[in-house]
This record gives structure tokens, C-alpha cells and sequence, in this order.
């Protein structure tokens, strides 16, 4: 059975590691505890604070003296990394766990970046009813809100700290391998308001043999799709629900970065890119939409999701933004336009058509896309038309026979 990698400032929270060690090894489960504190260990660790500072290139002895906490916590996260890659090359983790403030917390999400998906994770921290994205990222890290401060051993923490050692423990003597797909990989991206296409398309390409992982758009999944491409794992990507561009663009909450449609372009993996949802900016509830856009047309989508209707600049400006990026493909690639709109809201009757902002969109597309690397197919068809969504689905499947 593989190992618990357990991570953490020793010097600090000693107290708190140890129980949940103990916790772990009384299930039959071995562990290794890195110190990635400064000071003495509250406990002996299999990996000291010594290595570990050592392996990010720096000297313990001068990170006390200085005792820059920012530093210090750079310092031993980078190490931590590293020493995780050397263990987790020689087959030794077979599941991590930590815990901490938010200091720990960073720590533990340097370490969580190097560890693959499906490698179970856990993390406890006072941070975790808060915005978690910065200790998540992309990966399948499991956060457990501590309740109290991780500052010194009560009912409470004990409570909590035990859930999580037993399921960190569970997982690791429960863990079974999953057979491995042999179907080629597509990754698609999909919203509530583009699920009928992307559910027509994936079936497609499932009846012929594909096998399709959709990300939903909503920030998070796209940085996701973006790093698994880097990573290799796609053989064609059906990037239909490119919104998170709204966000990034206007400011609003789902926003996937500066880097969001880069991954399949630069590195040559084939795609089909559409206009999926380029109509809405997403903010939380009515009340945290900023002021600046009052009189803007709102539509609330639920309690918690107010979206906006992108005007024409926005659309000119996002046309621009979209068209230079798929213009950087150095594989096969198509551009598809869905003349009738682009969202399920974004048609007759319904809240956000807007002919003049679709057509602002078209035209700024066709205006920036370099049809000497990507072609655009443009089609009289609605977005969730099912025509629309297989020729899509078509298309992909030519450009990775290529």
C-alpha cells in the first residue's frame, strides 16, 4: 500500500500534525511527514525543515535569521514541491494530506500543483469558507473548513482533524485502479444556456468512438481544459463555450484569465472553436453587480447568478480578442458562427437577442480571424440547433483525421 504524504510547518502546528499522523497510522496506513516549518519540529519528521529549505536553494539558518515570512513560506513551499516529485516518481504517495492558516494553506497548494488528478488530496484550513480558487487551482483538491483556528488541539479541531485523516485514509487503502480509456480524448466546454448543443456534439462523437470530457465554463473549468491540453491528455478540443472571454474582457466573475484559448493553438492540438455564450458577463447575486452598470440589461438567472447582456462595443472588443487568438493555431483548426445567436437566451422571445450585438461579434470575427490558419464556417443555424452542433462535431473529427 502506497503512503500519506503529509506536509506542514512542523514548528508551529507540531501538535496538530502529530494527531492527525497518529490518526492515519492506527488505520494501517504509513505516512511520510515533511517539515516545511522554519524553527524546531514539534515532532521528528521522516523529511526535516533542513532538506527541504535546502532543495529550494536556499539556508535555513539564514531564512531564521532574516525570518521574512513571506519568504520563509516561498522558500519551503518550492522545496516541499520538489521533494513531492522525487517521492511521487519512485511510486511512494499514495495520497496527501495537510493543514494550516492561510501560510500553511500556500504551502500545501505549491505541493497540491505537482501532484497529478486522481492523487486524493485534502486539505483542512481556516480558509475554507472562503474564496478556496487561489489553494485549488486546477486540480481535484478536497477542502475541509476547519471551524476554528489550527492553533492548538480542542474537541473542535479534533472533531474535524479525525474526518479528515480517516478519509484521507479510507481513500488510500480503498483506492483502486481505473482502467484506462482506449478512445481518443476530446475536451468540450459547455453552459446551461449552450448544454443542448455540447450534449448533441458529445453523443455524436461518442457514437464514433470518441470520448468526450466537458468542462463547464464557469472560470475554473476553462483554466482547467487549459492545462490538461499543456498536459497532453486531449487528441481534439470542441472549445463551443468560449464566455469566460466576457468576464476576463468586462469584469465579471467567471473569468478564466489571459491565457484562456492559447493551450490548443500554441500547441498544435486540432480544435473546433465557436461563440458559445459570448452574449453574458456572470456576477453573483443582484446586489453585487457593480454600480457602473446600472441601466445595462440584467437577467437574473438564479439567486446567486445575475447575468449581463454584452453591448456592441463589448462584442467588437471581444471579436478582436477571440479572433487573434485562434489565429495563433499552428495545428488544424475552424471557427463555426451560428448566425441566429448564441445562447439559449439570445433568440426570439428571450431576454438577450440582440441582432446588432450578434452581428457586431460576427463581424469583428471575421474582420480578426487570419483565414490562412483557421477557417470559418458560418451556418444559419441557433447555437442548440442540432445541425449546428454536428457539423461541429463533424468538422472535429476530419481536422484529427488529418
Amino acid at each position: 500500500m502506497k503512503k500519506v504524504l503529509i506536509v506542514g510547518t512542523l514548528d508551529t502546528k507540531g501538535e496538530e500534525f502529530s494527531f492527525v499522523n497518529d490518526v492515519i497510522q492506527s488505520q494501517g496506513v504509513e505516512t511520510i511527514v515533511i517539515d516545511a516549518g522554519i524553527f524546531e519540529p514539534g515532532f521528528t519528521p521522516d523529511i526535516s525543515n533542513v532538506l527541504v529549505c535546502k532543495k529550494s536553494g536556499n539556508d535555513l539558518e539564514q531564512l531564521r535569521i532574516v525570518n521574512d515570512r513571506g519568504n520563509n513560506v516561498k522558500a519551503m513551499a518550492e522545496g516541499a514541491a520538489k521533494i513531492a516529485v522525487e517521492l511521487l516518481e519512485q511510486g511512494e504517495i499514495g495520497g496527501f494530506i495537510s493543514l494550516g492558516g492561510s501560510g500553511g494553506s500556500s504551502i500545501a497548494a505549491e505541493v497540491m500543483k505537482v501532484l497529478p488528478v486522481g492523487l486524493p488530496k485534502i486539505l483542512v484550513s481556516t480558509m475554507g469558507a472562503g474564496d478556496v480558487s487561489p489553494y485549488v487551482g486546477v486540480k481535484d483538491v478536497m477542502m475541509m473548513y476547519s471551524i476554528v483556528d489550527v492553533a492548538g488541539l480542542n474537541n473542535v479541531l479534533k472533531e474535524v482533524l479525525t474526518n479528515a485523516a480517516l478519509a484521507i485514509s479510507g481513500i488510500v487503502k480503498n483506492k483502486k485502479p481505473i482502467e484506462a480509456s482506449t478512445k481518443p480524448l476530446i475536451g468540450a466546454t459547455m453552459f446551461g444556456v449552450t448544454t443542448q448543443c455540447v450534449t448533441t456534439a458529445r453523443e455524436y462523437l461518442e457514437e464514433q468512438g470518441y470520448e468526450v470530457v466537458v468542462f463547464h465554463a464557469t472560470g475554473a473549468g476553462g483554466k482547467s481544459l487549459e492545462s490538461l491540453i499543456e498536459s497532453g491528455y486531449f487528441a481534439g478540443v470542441l472549445d463551443v463555450t468560449t464566455t469566460e472571454w466576457c468576464d476576463e474582457l468586462v469584469g465579471g466573475v467567471l473569468n478564466a484569465g489571459p491565457d484562456r484559448l492559447d493551450a490548443a493553438a500554441l500547441n498544435g492540438v486540432p480544435q473546433v472553436v465557436s461563440v458559445g455564450a459570448l452574449d453574458m458577463v456572470n456576477f453573483g447575486p443582484v446586489s453585487t453587480v457593480p454600480d457602473k452598470f446600472k441601466g445595462r440589461n440584467f437577467y437574473e438567472h438564479n439567486s446567486t447568478v445575475t447575468l449581463m447582456r454584452t453591448n456592441i462595443e463589448e462584442n467588437i472588443k471581444l471579436g478582436e480578442i477571440i479572433g487573434k487568438k485562434v489565429s495563433q493555431c499552428t495545428g488544424d483548426a475552424a471557427f463555426f458562427i451560428p448566425l441566429k445567436g448564441v445562447s439559449m437566451i439570445d433568440i426570439e422571445g428571450m431576454p438577450f437577442v440582440g441582432k446588432e450585438e450578434d452581428e457586431a461579434l460576427f463581424n469583428s470575427l471575421r474582420k480578426n480571424i487570419d483565414t490562412n490558419v483557421i477557417e470559418i464556417i458560418e451556418m444559419d443555424n441557433h447555437i442548440n440547433e442540432d445541425e449546428f452542433a454536428i457539423a461541429m462535431a463533424k468538422k472535429l473529427i476530419e481536422l484529427m483525421n488529418k
